[in-house]
């Protein structure tokens, strides 16, 4: 569950850059990090006064949200009615920060969340959205979550807040240690959780007073919730003075200025331990009094509950850099939704010189970058060696940085580069200070780069007069108000080795004290209000996707299951498309390896879909377009980085609308098949055709095949998974009602031609389809799967009976070689998507046939490869798994390797004694009157595997263990647990391509499941036969009556089937074959 926000609002301090804060909310929108159903108002808001306060943050925000309600409502005023049943979220971005130039919320967390849509930075802002969207906020009623963003705020699940009858206004509290509570505000709450009094930087004796059983304290996070009544009765206050002056409206009116806290002049009136005389009288000034009587009168009669969350936590981002390295190198607490790492979004050359305890954020790490334990590296590209010790912490260095501090170990130091803009001059400015430096005590009780100050005078030359005016008062000299840092120099270029002397020892400081001196410098007071935010917002994103570009390569070239979907989405949202377009584009050209390329193809398909932005029809779809034939036809030559060159020239034709793009990332993924049908024509080197006796012109050689069951395993055998991540699937070949469904005869004549013809469902029956081929050109189309005899043109080209292409005519070719030409007869009686593995077994039979009737001899495990070839060949794709199943007798388990040469290698599985016959009894076959499509489910597959979705890479090894441990089942003759990998089978399969159980299939599934161990559909699924392991024997009649009573099921009907432990039969029989292998009688469906 989720909330469900009305509007969504971000404060920021006037002058703070609204419209770059915009753009972060709507970025946030794109890439899914706001939950299912975005709000449909995302609003970034500028404090109408510099120092407003959060209360007045607080009622400017709430004005400006039902202002837009309003509007949208069609209202031309604005009206408290838009907030009866609106849900807003206010998040306030609060002061400066002294270690992030974009403030606390825009702090970068070390997380990676490998399951988000797209990649991105997670802020704490992001971790404070997930924590009141998914977890805080989730069940309460109607009304105004505030939620400050200048802590680290960690929430349990399910927070258990009862929000049943609820009224007024609640405060969430965190269970906190009384000594943490002595400098951060407390809640006294009496036994029904409502707030006596808020206490802040209290003594022990009020501490102590609001301690719970276990010692600990409710401390005050900053969120606070005003239900839709009392929300309405806060935004009535925006027309009274002096709070009119709190809301843009006042400034535009011309209202003084006023300061008010939310928990102090707002949410504190309405404790009950407080009277308004006390209450109005603690105001500060007049204004404030005035205000604090208007916000009494307003609120006073809400009542103040509070909710105090178990096993939460809080952490206020102080202004101490220990304090700040502390939090991104500890991990958090187990109830965080967030799991921190070492490296996040960074890519660093030599990762082992990174000590634990350490952290790198968005950053670029090139050569021997050495980081100790207790440091932090954000936002920087940096280049070897350096050494950076202890206690740092880095932000914000660009790879011209690296020479000044190649040499300079740096220890115990806050470093860090910042866009800067003064008036119209952009600049970067670097400052440098102490861990252990305090920004505002006084310079005569403090220290500077962790030394005191008069020690580092006395090393620099330094005076205070180059540092503070001489008028100001020696109490308000400190290191927030020191002018350090150098901004600008009349004669030479600043860099960072302009500060880094700070830290050098006397006898180098000599030399560049002068040149400090002579350059306009700044205090970090002074550069606050100049800071750029936009360009360093703009500049964290430039960093991302070079590195981004970065992980392309490593995960690419390294073959590492990680996906690159997520990064492409980014990409897509900010802007960076084109950028990681090339960067594909380079590793397929230059890997020199066609499945890397292969996979390289993908993604830039994956990226084109994505700028459709869902738009322009559906992914999967026909790639034959002759634009890209060219294209493809150096890619099937072997040149793959021509072709590559070749397809991104033809794709910045088809980019400039989504019904385009669409079509160019089919062709893309149609490049890429060519590229895996190279990559598994490699299985040809274990294709072995000896010689054998010519059969007498006229004789038939017929094959008879029975079907397969795939009780485990299927689609790891499908390439590229099958050489990528390696495959196990286990097969059982069957009799279905009692006898083998697929088979093929082929024999010689005398004219030099082919005679192709498709019969019904056995030997006998009459032809379906027939076609004669007397010319090669007639072969051409072998390639189009739906072609007339596309299937027996290839077997015939892979079986290089015929040579195609040739400069020989096909008839001259049949008359030396074998005298005449060959009739091929084929039929299956299993309809058309039984999932039974029909047209590899058919594909089988064709080529044991016609090597048999062209004199030559083929091994069971060379037919497994060389039918693997003809349906490369013929484009349909597909895996080994149908051909083991019906070519190698009984139950097997057939394994491919990760790795290329593509080698499947079978072991039969041996099992107990009579648990073959127990198998007949307990195994039946249900035809389900529904048609499979496998095409698009393959399509879809292969591109799920290419894109590393994280749910097919967890399937594909769940999909390998299932089959180990339904053999070693088998292998016991364990029925229950052959049933139990059935079931787990069928759930593989549906994560693997959804939408493969069509909802009757699921009805017919619900009715037999307490009758059966486990049940699935064969094959691919999507409809075709369903296999079930009954629980008792010889069933098929109680399962009949089971689903004739079981509503909408259509045409079903059930076959027994029985474990062919004799294999496929070849035979050379006369000029007449009747019979034989092959007893009369279709299977009824």
């Amino acid at each position: 569950m989720a909330a469900e926000w009305s509007v969504l609002l971000l404060t920021c301090q006037r002058g703070g850059c609204v419209s770059a804060f915009q753009r972060e909310l709507e970025a946030r929108r794109l890439r899914g990090g706001l939950g299912p159903r975005p709000p449909p108002l995302l609003l970034a808001v500028e404090d109408p006064w510099a120092r407003l306060g959060s209360g007045g943050a607080t009622l400017n925000a709430l004005l400006v949200a039902a202002e837009h309600l309003s509007a949208r409502a069609g209202c031309t005023v604005v009206t408290s009615d838009v907030l009866r049943e609106a849900r807003i979220l206010i998040l306030h971005m609060g002061r400066d920060f002294s270690f992030d130039d974009c403030g606390r919320a825009f702090t970068c967390l070390p997380v990676e969340e490998p399951g988000a849509p797209a990649e991105a930075l997670v802020c704490n802002l992001d971790s404070l959205l997930g924590t009141m969207t998914h977890r805080l906020c989730v069940g309460s009623p109607p009304g105004v979550w505030v939620c400050s963003t200048d802590m680290l705020l960690t929430v349990p699940s399910a927070p258990g807040i009862d929000w049943d009858g609820f009224q007024g206004v609640r405060v969430i509290a965190v269970p906190g240690s009384q000594a943490y509570a002595r400098n951060h505000g407390v809640y006294l709450a009496d036994e029904q959780g409502l707030v006596r009094d808020i206490i802040y930087k209290g003594t022990e004796a009020q501490i102590q007073q609001c301690a719970g059983p276990d010692g600990t304290v409710p401390l005050v996070c900053g969120v606070v919730f005003f239900s839709s009544d009392a929300a309405e009765q806060l935004l009535a206050t925006h027309v009274i003075p002096p709070l009119d002056a709190c809301t843009y409206m006042g400034l535009d009116s011309g209202a003084p200025p006023i300061q008010l806290s939310l928990f102090f002049d707002i949410v504190l009136c309405m404790a009950g331990g407080m009277t308004e005389e006390d209450f109005v009288k603690g105001g500060g000034d007049a204004s404030v009094r005035s205000a604090r009587s208007v916000l009494w009168t307003a609120l006073r009669a809400f009542p103040l509950s509070m909710a105090c969350i178990p096993d939460a936590s809080y952490d206020y981002m102080t202004t101490s850099a220990s304090e700040h390295i502390r939090s991104l190198t500890l991990l958090p607490g187990s109830a965080s939704h967030l799991r921190f790492c070492k490296t996040a979004h960074s890519h660093v050359d030599q990762p082992w010189l990174l000590e634990d305890g350490s952290s790198v954020t968005n950053c670029l790490l090139e050569g021997a970058v050495r980081l100790a334990a207790g440091s932090v590296i954000q936002h920087c590209h940096l280049q070897g060696p350096l050494e950076i010790g202890p206690g740092c912490l880095l932000s914000g260095l660009a790879p011209g940085s690296s020479p000044a501090l190649q040499g300079c170990p740096l220890r115990d130091v806050v470093l860090q580069g910042h866009h800067v803009r003064l008036r119209d001059l952009p600049c970067r400015v670097f400052t440098l200070t102490g861990r252990l430096d305090d920004w505002q005590s006084p310079a005569d009780k403090a220290t500077y780069l962790n030394v005191p100050w008069a020690e580092f005078f006395c090393r620099t030359g330094i005076r205070e007069g180059d540092l503070w005016d001489t008028e100001m008062p020696r109490g308000s000299r400190c290191l927030l108000s020191a002018r350090l840092f150098p901004v600008l120099h009349a004669c030479e270029a600043l860099g960072l080795e302009d500060v880094l002397w700070l830290l050098a020892p006397a006898a180098v400081a000599g030399e560049r004290l002068a040149r400090w001196r002579a350059a306009w410098r700044m205090s970090w007071q002074e550069l606050l209000p100049c800071l750029d935010k936009a360009a360093e917002l703009g500049a964290r994103r430039a960093l991302f996707f070079l590195q981004g570009q970065r992980k392309v390569r490593r995960v690419l070239l390294g073959r590492q299951d990680s996906s690159l979907l997520p990064l492409a989405r980014s990409a897509v949202h900010e802007g960076y498309h084109e950028a990681v377009l090339g960067t594909l584009d380079e590793v397929a050209s230059t890997a020199g390896d066609a499945g890397i390329a292969a996979r390289a193809l993908a993604c830039i398909a994956d990226v084109l879909g994505c700028m459709a932005r869902g738009e322009g029809g559906l992914r999967s779809g026909p790639a034959a377009n002759g634009e890209w034939a060219s294209a493809f036809g150096r890619l099937e030559s072997g040149d793959i980085a021509g072709g590559v060159r070749e397809l991104a020239a033809e794709r910045q034709k088809w980019m400039s609308r989504p019904a385009l793009l669409v079509r160019a990332a089919r062709h893309y993924e149609g490049a890429e098949q060519i590229l895996i049908r190279q990559a598994v024509m490699s299985s040809c080197q274990f294709v072995t055709v000896g010689q054998a006796e010519l059969p007498p012109v006229g004789h038939w050689v017929q094959v008879a095949c029975p079907a397969r069951l795939d009780l485990s395993g299927g689609w790891s055998d499908t390439p590229p998974i099958t050489y990528e991540h390696g495959g196990a699937v286990v097969d059982v070949a069957v009799l279905v009602d009692g006898c083998r469904p697929i088979g093929a005869r082929v024999r010689r004549i005398g004219e030099p031609e082919l005679r192709l013809v498709s019969l019904g469902g056995t030997p006998q029956s009459e032809a379906a389809v027939e076609l004669v081929c007397r010319e090669l050109e007639h072969l051409q189309d072998y390639c189009q799967p739906h072609a007339p005899g596309a299937l027996l043109k290839a077997a015939f080209i892979c079986t290089q009976v015929v040579q195609f292409p040739s400069q020989k005519p096909l008839r001259v070719q049949l008359m030396e070689s074998f005298g005449g030409g060959f009739e091929v007869h084929t039929w299956s009686k299993l309809p058309h998507g039984s999932g039974l593995g029909t047209s590899s077994i058919l594909a089988g039979a064709v080529m044991a046939s016609l090597y048999r009737a062209a004199g030559k001899a083929a091994s069971t495990e060379s037919l497994i490869h060389a039918v693997l070839h003809l349906e490369q060949r013929l484009t349909t794709g597909g895996g080994w798994q149908d051909q083991v199943g019906g070519l190698v007798p009984g139950i097997k388990i057939g394994r491919s390797k990760a790795q290329l040469p593509l080698r499947v290698e079978v072991e039969k599985i041996p099992v107990p004694d009579g648990f073959t016959q127990t198998l007949n009894d307990h195994l039946l076959l249900v035809y389900t009157g529904k048609t499979r499509l496998a095409r698009n489910l393959l399509q879809d597959v292969v591109r799920n595997w290419y894109a590393r979705l994280p749910s097919a890479v967890q399937n594909a090894d769940a999909l390998v263990s299932n089959a180990e441990e339904c053999a070693q089942a088998l292998r016991q003759g364990n029925l229950p647990l052959v049933g139990k990998c059935l079931d787990r089978y069928w759930q593989q399969k549906k994560c693997m391509a959804p939408g493969c159980e069509p909802l009757a299939v699921g009805r017919m599934m619900g009715a037999l499941r307490p009758y059966v161990y486990g049940q699935c559909l064969a094959g691919a699924g999507g409809g075709g036969f369903l296999y079930v392991l009954t629980k008792g024997p010889r069933q098929k009649e109680a399962l009949h009556q089971i689903l004739a009573k079981t509503e909408g099921l259509g045409n079903f009907s059930i076959h027994s089937i029985e474990v062919d432990t004799g294999g496929f039969s070849v035979e050379v029989v006369g000029c007449d074959p009747k019979g034989g292998a092959h007893p009369r009688g279709d299977v009824a469906v």
